[in-house]
Formats: C-alpha cells, structure tokens, sequence
C-alpha cells in the first residue's frame, strides 16, 4: 500500500530512475461512466498545469442522459485536458493519452487516440458483462485489435481497495476513489505535482476524514504505481510556458461570464438582479452568481423562462442592472418577453449559451445554431445588438461589453456563448481593480416644476432617457403597445409605427459607432480570410497560423460584434479573394454575410455536437488555397 507521504509530494523531490522525455505539448482524457469522477481528474490535471506554469485549455464531454444505465456507451463521461509549453487556443484534436476506466469508454473515444498513443485501461472493468453492454464480442484487451497502442493494462479496481483497506469504507465507497488512483498515475506519467490535489482533498473533503485519507491513498497509490511498476519505462515533461507576467488562475467559461456580469455592475455601482430559469448548459451562471450576494448580487430562480426575463425587465425598470439566462429552448420562450423590453427600451442583458438542438436536442453537447434565432427570433421587426464570447476567459470581458452596450444605447443584448465555452476552462489573467473600466449611469433628475416629462426624448444616439419609478416629476408610461415617440403615449397611428420601427432600428445600427473596426490577423489582404464567431476562435486560430507558417496566403478576422456588424467588415472582406466562413451550424452566419454584402463566401458547417479539430480546418484552408 503507497499511502506514506513523502517531506514533499512534488515529482521534482521523488528520486525516479526512469528517463524523462521533454514534450512541447500532451493531451490526455479521461473517459468512464458518469460516476466515475472523471470531470474532477479532468479538472484537477488542468488546475495542476496550470499552476505549474502551462498554457492550458480543457474539454468536458458530459453525457446526455441524466442518468443512462451504468457500462453503456450512453453514460459515457470524459475529460480533456491539451497542456503545453507555448500558447494554445484548443483542447487539442486527437489526444496522445487516453484513460479508459470501462469498454463502453474505450469503444466511444478510442477513434480520438493517435496511432502509438498511451493507452491506460482500468482491466477490472473489463468483465463479460460490460463488454456486452459495450458492444464488444471478445475482450479488447486480449484479442490483439490494440497492437497499435501502448497498451497498460491496470488493475485500478483491486490496487485502490487495497490502498484504503482499514478505513471501514463499503466496497462502493472505495470503488469511488479509482478516479484519484487514475489522476495519481497520469500526474507521474507527465511529471506532475500531487501538491494541488492533495490541498483539494483536504479543503473537500476535510469533515469526512475517512473519506479524505481514502482519496490521498489512491492519488498516491496511483502515482507510485507509475513510478515502480515496470510497465512503463519513461516519464515525459511539459515546460513552463512563457504567458505575459501576471497571476493567473483556471477559470470556466460560465464562471467568467458571472464574475464578468459582477465587475459590470460593481464599475456601474449599480446592484446586480439576475432572473433565471435552470438549463443546461447555462445552469452554472446562477450557480456562481448565488455566491456572491455580498457585492450586491441577487438572484431569482423563477418558475419558469418566461417569469424569469419578466422579472428582469422589472429589475431594470425599477433601475437595477438586469440579466436573465438560458439556452437556445428557453431563449425561444422568452422571445415576447425581449420584444416587451425592445418596446420599453430598456436595458437588460439575455445571455443565450447555445446547445444542440432543436427542441431538447443534444442537451450536454455543443452548437452555434442560435445566431438566427438572436437575430430574428422575435414577432414584429424587433432588432437587438448582439455579441459572442470566443473562449472561457473572454467571457470576463464580453458580460461587460454587452453591459456596456445594453446601458449606453437603452436596448437588451444579446450575449451568445455555448457549452464548449461555457465547461471548457484555460488560464486568465486576473485583472486589477484599476483596470476594469468605471461606466456611470445617468438617471434625469426629478423637478417639481410641472414640466412634462417625455420618456422618450432621444439624444444624438437616439436613447431614451432611463427614469428611475418614484423619482418627483418622471411618471412615465411603460408596456407593449406601440408608443409615441418622446411622450410615450400608446399610439396607433400607420405613420407613427413606421417612424418608430425606423427609431429602433436605427438606434442599434447607431451601436456600431461605439465598437471597435473589425480586426484582422495576418496579411490586409490575399487570396483567403477565414471569417468566424464564437467558440471556433480557438481551432480557426491554430489552423490559420499553422496553414501561413507553410507559406499559404491566409488571414484571419474573428467576429465579436454580429449585430450589428463593425463599420469596416465590408471593406476588410473585400480585401480577399475569397472568404471561408467555418460554423457549428448550417451556415447562419454565412447566410447574413452573404445577403448583407452581397459576397460569394464559402460555408464550411459542421452539426456534430463536437467543436471543430484544427485538422479539419487545415484541409481546408489548403483546399481552398
């Protein structure tokens, strides 16, 4: 039993034999039931990365079944981690090791595994009944179809319940712990620190010593079974990356988006109502957002979507910073609701973080197929700003940005992310106090004078005044009905409605003259630009400069503001021979480029539920080129 704890458990203070070979990059996953843990061995390889000084970006894969039956490929859970030592935009296209804790986890993700890849089975897994459960009619692990792996064949199972024998622990809860044996083995393999983890351990599970001790055992159990077992004969290291000087931490897409909604009010000095309904994949943001009542934070679990964004648009009337949340079926609930608050003109912030659909679709997996629904999924011509986060750590700035936007021009915004931003995680740089920006918010100021107060006088951007209810002076009348522009009287007049369709519109086209010019990575101009938006910034990134550094006349243009578009898009697109437009959908951006400026682009879609590889995107740039 490897449960004696060593002065330090650093790898560096471990006096292995075994030679270390340096890598530039590694990928691991892990992959097991549900129940497995192994979204916790995922994630405590990637915090421990990064803490040594990695660049780090991660994958969660959850199933979508709530509850599918145990050893199927349905229920089948994973984790990947792609750590290196210079800067990296993706979790890695295929992955160099792979943990598989049953055959249902090995048959769903084996195809991801380079050919030569380390290849770590829990073979106590791997009984007759799981192998049918999997689809297997002889044992993978016997029949030679891995030859072409480095196949290690561990006894998980019987190595942790002998690491934690004497704790009183039921067969059940020792079994549990196998995922803290597999972390311990791959944190030796690629010469990792058990330090972290350990710390976990304790702040975890510290009122259950039982428990606790159970979980150092196997982590040790697990990394001085890599370091004495002859099976493996070499260990492999990363080396720090060289990040921009700062601290960091591992941060996950939907906790950024909290802490970035809190920054926002708290530079606003404004309180913070967030009014939700819990969805997957954007459950999390309450979840974060609950915490945090000291900075003035509240939060509201309505009975469903449609109570949740009325009870946002509330907040904002009443002059609070309003935000409500979900995914692509309750945003489709809500979208009466977003016309009420164009009609009022007020600002909130609906964060939609899209998933597979339609209908309940693919609940756990990834998609970009809302764009049209951002933009036109409303009765009547209800046109609203909209911007896209591009990874875990820009959704930190993007929730301030569509404050920002949403409280300067008196409109809702929409802020698109998705489930492959919202689980993934990567390092972000903690910005100072000093350095997020201060916005103030002006309300007019009440007059006992008798003069008529019009709540809808415009200034040059053709805002509205936002009035605070109860201030002496500002009664104003809000609601759906169609109003008159600058008293806001109900007004059903043909000439009326169309000056006021033409005020609303142009009040969000007006946005564009307080965003940034569209940017541009690469050559100003050439034979391709690939054009794209959220979450495929990382793999369009990657392969853009991979495809240039082999000569190839190719730049790149990431979309943040998607309504309306920067004033330049126009003039940057006209610039290329071409213009390549990668989505994880049928191709909704590309249908708005296309119709906006009458551009012969190219769609390259893809509606699998999985982010795109860099490989992909590398074929074909080339094809095009």
């Amino acid at each position: 039993m490897a449960d004696a704890a060593t002065p330090s458990e650093t790898s560096s203070d471990v006096d292995s034999q075994k030679p270390v070979v340096e890598l530039s990059t590694a990928t691991v996953r892990f992959c097991g039931d549900s129940g497995d843990g192994m979204q916790l061995a995922g994630t405590q390889l990637s915090t421990t990365s990064a803490l040594l000084g990695n660049d780090v970006a991660t994958f969660p894969d959850f199933p979508a079944e709530i509850r599918a039956p145990r050893g199927t490929k349905a229920g089948v859970s994973g984790f990947q981690v792609h750590f290196a030592s210079s800067t990296i935009y993706t979790p890695g296209d295929r992955v160099d090791a792979l943990v598989a804790m049953n055959p249902a986890a090995l048959a769903t993700n084996l195809s991801d595994l380079v050919p030569g890849g380390i290849l770590i089975v829990n073979q106590d897994g791997f009984t007759e009944k799981d192998l049918k459960k999997a689809g297997y009619e002889s044992d993978p692990l016997e029949d030679q179809s891995l030859d072409g792996y480095r196949l290690f064949k561990v006894s998980m199972t019987k190595v942790t319940r002998t690491a934690v024998e004497g704790l009183d622990l039921s067969v059940k809860e020792s079994d549990r712990c196998r995922n803290f044996f597999a972390m311990g083995l791959v944190f030796w393999l690629y010469d990792r620190t058990m330090d972290a983890t350990l710390r976990y351990i304790d702040e975890k599970f510290g009122k259950r010593p039982a428990i606790a001790e159970a979980n150092r055992r196997a982590l040790k159990a697990g990394y001085y079974y890599g370091e004495t077992t002859e099976a493996f004969s070499n260990q492999y290291e990363v080396p720090r990356a060289e990040l921009e000087p700062g601290t960091y931490r591992s941060i996950m897409g939907n906790t950024a988006l909290a802490w970035g909604l809190i920054a926002a009010a708290k530079s606003s000095d404004m309180d913070l109502f967030y009014g939700t309904y819990p969805i997957t994949p954007a459950s999390d943001i309450l979840h974060e957002l609950s915490r945090h009542k000291n900075f003035g934070v509240r939060t509201f679990q309505a009975e469903d979507e449609i109570a949740a964004v009325c009870s946002t648009i509330g907040a904002a009337f009443s002059g609070a910073m309003g935000v409500t949340a979900s995914s692509g079926p309750g945003i489709a609930l809500k979208g009466e609701a977003i016309g009420l608050a164009v009609m009022t003109e007020l600002p909130i912030i609906v964060i939609n973080v899209q998933r597979g659909g339609p209908s309940t679709g693919l609940p756990t997996k990834t998609e970009q197929a809302d764009l049209l629904q951002a933009m036109y999924g409303r009765n009547g011509e209800c046109p609203v700003p909209i911007i896209a986060a591009r990874s875990p750590s820009d959704c930190f700035e993007v929730a301030q940005e569509a404050w920002r936007i949403a409280s300067m021009f008196m409109v809702p915004v929409i802020l698109l992310t998705d489930g492959y931003i919202a689980n993934g995680s990567e390092p972000w740089k903690i910005p100072t106090a000093k350095s997020i920006p201060k916005r103030t918010i002006e309300h007019p100021e009440g007059t006992n004078s008798g003069e008529h107060f019009l709540p809808y006088q415009r200034n040059e951007l053709l805002v509205r005044p936002w009035a605070i209810p109860g201030t002496p002076g500002l009664m104003h009348r809000v609601g759906g009905l169609e109003k008159q522009d600058g008293t806001g009287n109900v007004n059903y007049e043909p000439e009326n409605h169309q000056h006021m369709v033409n005020v609303r519109q142009q009040k969000v086209d007006n946005v564009a003259q307080k965003i940034p010019l569209q940017e541009v990575a690469g050559p100003e101009q050439g034979k391709l630009l690939v054009l794209s938006w959220g979450g495929t910034y990382g793999a369009c990134t990657t392969a853009v400069q991979q495809v240039a550094k082999e000569g190839g006349s190719v730049a790149h243009a990431h979309l943040r503001y998607l309504n309306p578009f920067p004033k330049n898009l126009s003039s940057v697109l006209k610039k290329y021979e071409r213009v390549l437009i990668p989505e994880l959908n049928m191709g909704q951006l590309d249908l708005l480029i296309r119709s906006r400026f009458l551009l012969d682009t190219v769609a390259y879609n893809k509606v699998q539920g999985k982010p795109f590889t860099v490989s992909e995107l590398v074929n074909k740039i080339k094809e095009l080129l």
